[in-house]
């Protein structure tokens, strides 16, 4: 479903591969997001009215044991008004590096930190409205420590089986889009099959 836009008018011309903002005005500005209102041209040509929520992305940790099973959290989240099964998350501070961003959430939400960092996929959970990309990594050569998750996070965490987790997944327990892309690419393109079972 396309954003909340207004059609003005279809330009002719050559198609580009981006837009071009026409204008930009800033509507809300928050710690971790803002929101714009932009004219713009689209590649198409079409002129419109776009409502953009900006946001600098995301890093998300997907932590697998030697043993092939996967560290989960679960926390409250608001917006979906429910408690929700996650891989580690966290937005990125302007200008940060991604693996020192997943270093840092992972250690945080969990308390173990990791030998090992392997970008596995990009995704963009909301591309309609939202321009956060996430960064989904593995990680490995995990080691337990204490964890120092932010104020308001009060996190569950568990270490569950793969098989177990695409039950879930399949089951509806898991419903956050970016650990359901995370572990499904995971269990198809790295996963030793003796773990899948």
């Amino acid at each position: 479903m396309a954003t909340s836009s207004t059609k003005i008018r279809k330009a002719s011309g050559a198609k580009s591969k981006t837009a071009k903002i026409v204008s930009s005005e800033l509507v809300y500005q928050g710690r971790v997001f803002g929101v714009r209102r932009e004219k713009v041209i689209e590649p198409s040509g079409i002129t419109v009215i776009r409502e953009r929520i900006t946001h600098n992305g995301s890093v998300v940790v997907l932590p697998v044991f030697p043993d092939g099973r996967i560290l989960l959290i679960r926390q409250y989240r608001h917006a979906a008004a429910q408690y929700l099964w996650e891989l580690v998350a966290g937005h990125k501070e302007k200008g940060e590096d991604s693996v020192p961003g997943a270093r840092r959430e992972l250690q945080e939400e969990t308390g173990y930190t990791a030998k090992r960092f392997k970008k596995l996929l990009d995704i963009y959970p909301s591309p309609g409205l939202l321009s956060e990309k996430m960064e989904i990594f593995l990680a490995e050569g995990l080691t337990k420590g204490k964890a120092h998750p932010e104020e308001d996070e009060k996190i569950e965490t568990r270490i569950v089986k793969l098989p177990e987790i695409l039950k879930w997944i399949r089951a509806g327990k898991i419903l956050d889009s970016k650990s359901v892309a995370g572990v499904l690419y995971y269990a198809a393109f790295l996963a030793r099959p003796k773990s899948r079972k």
